[in-house]
């Protein structure tokens, strides 16, 4: 960095000779130099420029050396401004000290020794460039930090005009689509012919698909911004390797190829971490086994790696016979948005979120994922996380189509027709019927004269919503001194983490996402009939 403008020295003496003289002496300085004739003229100067020393004489006719100096340190722009005294009166010391006592840095005697003043200037020079080049940093600074905070105040107004735009997007999105799931489900436990049975198949896969991209972009819009938070929870990994492969033969068994797991006998029964996350990972990989491989199979195993006194290493290999990958298509995995080849996402479909958000859940548990594969010779995808023994010895499962209970007094708050026919087919399977309210402020007058069990609450509702018709019942509930509060549930295509938050904060108990699943529904019921017991 250098100074845009040449340092300025005034110097102040009643005879020219003398500030010829300083010139003379100063020349060999790339500086400018200012003359005054007295002290008046050096203090009006002063005020009209930036000087990096003033070398002031002590004998002036009218005000003195002293007086000036005086003056210009009662001054705010002249208060710290470096001055030399140049006098020929010195046969005292204590007019030494008067001028440093005055404000002056030093005390030069006449005649003046050059090399004296020369190196007396080059040091306050020196410490004025020094001043200068850290008043320009400091500067330079305060500009950066300004474009610091008006570029982070951009970055939050678009996250946030992303965060709304997705929850809109995914509301106005699933609320139709629980709709097309929930009555399609219904429509299958009814006597179809083989033709029907088909086309219903092909409306409920495609309803689902639709389904797991919208999650896998709310996912990723999680991770990306930090909102995904882990679980540590005890959990049978058995039974979750199960479930994965309940839900994923019937899809193998589409593909017409094998699928089977294999648990090493040395992993514990019981592990403590985030079962919902790693299901969610296995998933992702087993559908990608599955949708590449047109014969053969997939085999999906689950080994230990190694332990230690308070945590264990659990690998996961998903290996297939499948189409494989080419060099250049691994560069591409794992990344957002992104396929092997071009062409799959064409002939296959997808987003090409799902290995991006394993890949981020696995860093988020603190492991490792991978792929080894070779093009026309299958895939072999892995990753390993660390995991701790569960302190229980085992959770017995519960067999909630036996335990849903026979009476329970329902309101649903729901504004859209298609939804209430879903809700309350839904629950005519399990012997159930529902009050139904198109409003919060009509199921609030309803609560009021009905003795319910369990609320089923829209989010987003004309007159008054979800969450006010929440914290007006628990204000009821609070001035009337009921003892059993209401179980209140959302049911809302509202699915942001921010949601549910709001939810439980107005006073709901529980959370759906629709469009909801037949056993999240009954665990609700289940729940609710335990607080009516």
């Amino acid at each position: 960095m250098t100074i845009k403008m040449r340092p300025k020295i005034l110097i102040v003496d009643d005879l020219l000779e003398n500030l010829i003289s300083l010139e003379a002496i100063l020349e060999d300085f790339k500086i400018d130099m200012v003359r005054a004739f007295s002290g008046e003229e050096a203090l009006k100067l002063s005020l009209k420029e930036d000087y990096a020393l003033a070398i002031l004489d002590v004998q002036m006719p009218g005000m003195n050396g002293y007086e000036t100096l005086e003056l210009m340190r009662q001054r705010k722009k002249t208060r710290y401004l470096p001055v030399i005294f140049v006098s020929a009166i010195h046969q005292s010391d204590l007019n030494i000290i008067k001028g440093i006592e005055t404000g002056a840095v030093d005390f030069i005697p006449k005649p003046i020794i050059p090399d004296i003043l020369k190196g007396k200037v080059q040091v306050f020079l020196d410490l004025y460039i020094q001043r200068e080049k850290l008043s320009y940093l400091l500067a330079e600074m305060e500009e950066t930090n300004l474009s610091l905070k008006i570029a982070k105040s951009n970055a939050e107004a678009a996250s946030r005009t992303k965060s709304m735009f997705l929850a809109n997007m995914t509301h106005e999105i699933r609320t139709p689509l629980n709709g097309v799931i929930g009555l399609s489900k219904l429509l299958q436990k009814t006597p179809l012919n083989s033709d029907q049975q088909e086309l219903l198949d092909i409306i409920t896969t495609s309803g689902e698909n639709l389904l797991q991209i919208i999650n896998d972009i709310l996912d990723f819009s999680k991770i990306e911004s930090g909102q995904i938070q882990l679980e540590n929870i005890d959990f049978n990994l058995n039974s979750l390797l199960n479930n994965v492969y309940q839900l994923m033969k019937f899809k193998a068994d589409e593909n017409g190829i094998d699928f089977s797991y294999h648990i090493s006998n040395d992993i514990p029964v019981m592990l403590t971490g985030d079962p919902l996350r790693i299901s969610q990972i296995i998933m992702n990989l087993v559908n990608n086994a599955i949708k590449f491989t047109h014969q053969g199979q997939v085999k999906l195993y689950a080994e230990l790696i190694d332990r230690s006194r308070d945590s264990m290493r659990i690998i996961f290999r998903i290996i297939d016979s499948g189409i494989g990958i080419s060099n250049e298509g691994k560069l591409l995995l794992f990344k957002e948005f992104s396929q092997s080849e071009n062409s799959i996402s064409r002939k296959y479909g997808g987003t090409g979120l799902g290995l991006a958000i394993s890949k981020n859940l696995v860093n988020l548990m603190g492991g490792e994922i991978g792929v080894e594969s070779e093009v026309g010779r299958g895939s072999e995808f892995w990753f390993r996380i660390p995991v701790k023994e569960a302190k229980v010895s085992d959770i017995k499962p519960t067999n909630v189509s036996e335990s849903v209970p026979e009476k329970l007094k329902i309101l649903l708050a729901e504004d859209n027709l298609i939804n209430q026919k879903v809700a309350r087919l839904t629950l005519k399977q399990f012997g159930l019927v529902c009050d139904v309210a198109n409003n919060g402020l009509e199921a609030f007058e309803l609560f009021k004269i009905n003795n319910y069990d369990l609320v089923l609450m829209d989010m987003q509702m004309p007159v008054v919503d979800g969450l006010q018709a929440t914290e007006m019942i628990r204000t009821f509930e609070k001035n009337n001194m009921i003892n059993f509060p209401v179980y209140i549930v959302a049911l809302t295509a509202n699915a942001m983490a921010e949601d549910k938050q709001r939810c439980l904060l107005s006073g709901m108990n529980n959370f759906l996402s629709k469009p909801f699943s037949e056993h999240e529904l009954i665990q609700v019921l289940i729940d609710a009939g335990k607080r009516k017991e």
